[in-house]
C-alpha cells in the first residue's frame, strides 16, 4: 500500500502531497522513502512552482514512527528522515503545509520546514519528543529561526501542544480557517493569486535567496544534532526508556541518566 498521494494541479505546476496511511499519517520509513523518491522527481520538473502537504482524514501527522527511533533502527531512520529535509532545502521550490488535526513530532517538523503554514482550527503543534526522553534535531534549528528563541524553547523544553489560535499569534502560522473544507479551498485561490502568476526560475532564486541564512545554519546544525543524537543520547537509560515505554503504553521510569 502506498502512503503518500501526489496530484499535480495547474498544469504541473502545483505538486500536491497528501500523506495517507489510513491512521495519523505516520511519518515511517516507508513514506518517507516515498516523500523522498517525489522529492527526486521533482528535480526534472522545471515548471514545477509550489509543493504543498496535507494529511488525509482528520489530521495532518501524528509524527514519525517511535517503533523506529530505537537505538537498532534510529540511525537508518535518522537518515532518512533528515534527507527529506535536506532534498526540500536542495530544491528550493516554495513550499506550503495545509496543517489540520494532530500536527506533532515529526510532522510538526515536515511543516516547519515548509514556506508557508497555513491550518484550519482544529489544529494542534507541537514537539511533543521530550515526553519520551528525546530531542528533535529539526525542530531544534526551525523553531528557533521561525518564532524566537524564547518561544522556541518553550515548545521544546516542556514538549507541549499548541492550538491554531496561539500558533498564529505567536507567528507559527501563516493564515488559520475555520475548516479544511475552507483551508483547501482558500490555499488554492492563495496559490493562484501569489504563486502561480510568478516565474518558476525566479520563485526558485527567491527562497533560495531568502532563506540563505536559515539554509546555511540547518545544513551545518542538523548534521551535528544527528551524530548528538544517535552517539550521545541513545547511549542514555532515558531515551532508551522513553520510546520503550511508549511502546509498552506504560509510565516511563526515569533514572535521570
Amino acid at each position: 500500500m502506498q502512503k503518500v498521494e501526489l496530484n499535480y494541479k495547474y498544469d504541473g505546476q502545483v505538486a500536491e502531497i497528501i500523506l495517507n496511511d489510513g491512521k495519523g499519517n505516520v511519518l515511517d520509513s516507508i513514506m518517507m522513502r516515498e516523500l523522498n523518491q517525489l522529492f527526486e522527481e521533482f528535480k526534472k520538473k522545471p515548471d514545477l512552482k509550489i509543493i504543498t502537504f496535507e494529511g488525509a482524514g482528520k489530521h495532518f501527522s501524528f509524527g514519525a514512527s517511535v517503533e523506529e527511533h530505537t537505538k537498532d533502527q534510529v540511525a537508518e531512520m535518522l537518515h532518512s528522515f533528515h534527507g527529506m529535509f535536506y532534498n526540500l532545502v536542495n530544491l528550493s521550490i516554495p513550499t506550503l503545509a495545509k496543517i489540520s488535526g494532530q500536527c506533532l513530532g515529526g510532522g510538526h517538523e515536515l511543516a516547519l520546514i515548509c514556506n508557508f503554514m497555513f491550518a484550519d482550527s482544529t489544529a494542534k503543534l507541537g514537539q511533543p519528543e521530550i515526553m519520551l526522553g528525546v530531542f528533535p534535531p529539526p525542530a531544534s534549528i526551525l523553531l528557533p529561526l521561525k518564532i524566537g528563541s524564547a518561544r522556541a524553547e518553550e515548545l521544546l523544553i516542556t514538549g507541549k501542544t499548541i492550538d491554531a489560535g496561539e500558533a498564529e499569534k505567536i507567528g507559527l502560522l501563516n493564515h488559520v480557517y475555520e475548516d479544511k473544507e475552507t483551508l483547501i479551498l482558500e490555499t488554492d485561490g492563495w496559490i493562484q493569486k501569489h504563486i502561480l502568476p510568478k516565474s518558476a526560475g525566479s520563485l526558485r532564486y527567491s527562497v533560495r535567496s531568502g532563506r540563505i541564512i536559515l539554509n546555511k545554519l540547518f545544513k551545518k546544525n542538523l548534521r551535528k544534532l544527528e551524530k548528538v543524537f544517535i552517539k550521545e543520547l541513545m547511549e542514555t537509560h532515558d531515551a532508551n526508556e522513553g520510546i520503550l515505554s511508549f511502546m509498552e503504553k506504560r509510565k516511563p521510569e526515569w533514572k535521570n541518566s
